[in-house]
């Protein structure tokens, strides 16, 4: 499998993208590559000599003299820097010499880059970001998280089959229970592109829908699957990242203030807590809907995401999510509207 990596986005790159990259080796396949694209002479002294030629049938460096910046407009970058690491990485995929494409840079460039070179899966007409909430009731899907901040209530059922897609093979939950997210759990609650929605995905008999959703039922274990728009579920994840990092320093916090002894006896504990709900473990979220393979990975991706990212790609690749969404949406009467 080939594996293109933007070695310039991110917060910490290309230090964190290329160790990430490296650390990966040892779990990869025999004949994997890993194409790191970004400006060569920065890669070769960054990665040095001795691993260049210790690792010269897996690391394989793509010239990109450009960066997208953070801040930058997508589509204006992406027209003015057809060189950046972002462009040109998304070429590699469109023109079938990459499998996946991974990203911590920008990503509203990453997902207009993928649309418009690797195109959208047929029948899909917008791709969504989709991520795992790990929780006490077992793992929750969520999409969209940031792809798409101004949606059609057919993207919210194209969203639900491919969330349900990645539920079912990725997390094997057979038949995982769908909710939308809404202000409230009765059917009147909502605007009128979410009423319109819930309707669309209701008529889908194959869909284990089971209605509104509120924000807090997402760790009270009443779905598998949550559907909402970009802006929302956004807002939701970098609420959640949040809440997270707050509620374990007050933790933390408050064991010290009681005793250090009993500090250091729950720091196993804390350590394992954390783990499960820390977004590097899970190195990114996966832009489902393009035709390929592409994860996006947190602005402050660290060796350790870029690495799981990495094996993330490999095992949506290998399971051949994209087909069994295509075939699902071949077959499926639901029909929606421009409106």
């Amino acid at each position: 499998m080939r594996i293109a990596i933007d070695a310039m986005g991110g917060d910490f790159a290309p230090d964190e993208i290329l160790n990430g990259a490296i650390e990966s080796i040892p779990q990869l396949d025999k004949g994997d590559t890993l194409l790191l694209v970004g400006p060569s002479e920065t890669i070769q002294s960054k990665i040095g000599s001795k691993n260049l030629s210790k690792y010269a049938n897996v690391l394989k460096i793509v010239e990109a003299p450009e960066v997208i910046g953070m801040d930058e407009s997508p589509i204006d970058a992406l027209r003015k820097k057809r060189n950046s690491s972002i462009s040109v990485m998304t070429k590699l995929a469109a023109d079938g010499e990459a499998d996946a494409v991974i990203s911590a840079g920008n990503t509203g460039a990453c997902v207009a880059g993928c649309q418009l070179r690797m195109r959208n899966i047929e029948g899909v007409n917008r791709p969504g970001i989709a991520v795992v909430f790990p929780t006490f009731e077992g793992p929750v899907t969520m999409c969209d998280v940031g792809a798409n901040i101004s949606c059609k209530p057919i993207n919210f059922y194209e969203y639900t089959v491919m969330a349900c897609m990645y539920s079912k093979y990725l997390l094997g939950i057979e038949n995982p229970r769908v909710g939308l997210m809404s202000i409230g759990e009765e059917e009147a609650k909502g605007n009128e592109i979410v009423k319109k929605a819930r309707e669309l995905i209701k008529s889908d008999p194959k869909i284990n829908f089971i209605g509104n959703i509120e924000g807090r039922d997402i760790f009270k274990g009443k779905c598998d699957v949550a559907i909402c728009d970009g802006f929302v579920g956004n807002v939701v994840l970098k609420l959640t990242e949040g809440l997270v990092d707050g509620l374990f320093k007050v933790i933390k916090h408050e064991l010290m203030k009681e005793s250090l002894l009993l500090a250091m006896k729950f720091k196993p504990v804390m350590m394992r807590m954390y783990q499960k709900y820390d977004y590097n473990e899970y190195g990114g979220a996966l832009l489902i809907g393009v035709n390929g393979t592409c994860v996006i990975c947190h602005g402050s991706s660290k060796s350790k995401t870029i690495k799981n990212a990495i094996m993330a790609s490999r095992k949506f690749h290998n399971l051949g999510i994209n087909e069994k969404i295509k075939e699902y949406l071949a077959t499926t009467g639901v029909k929606g509207t421009d409106e």
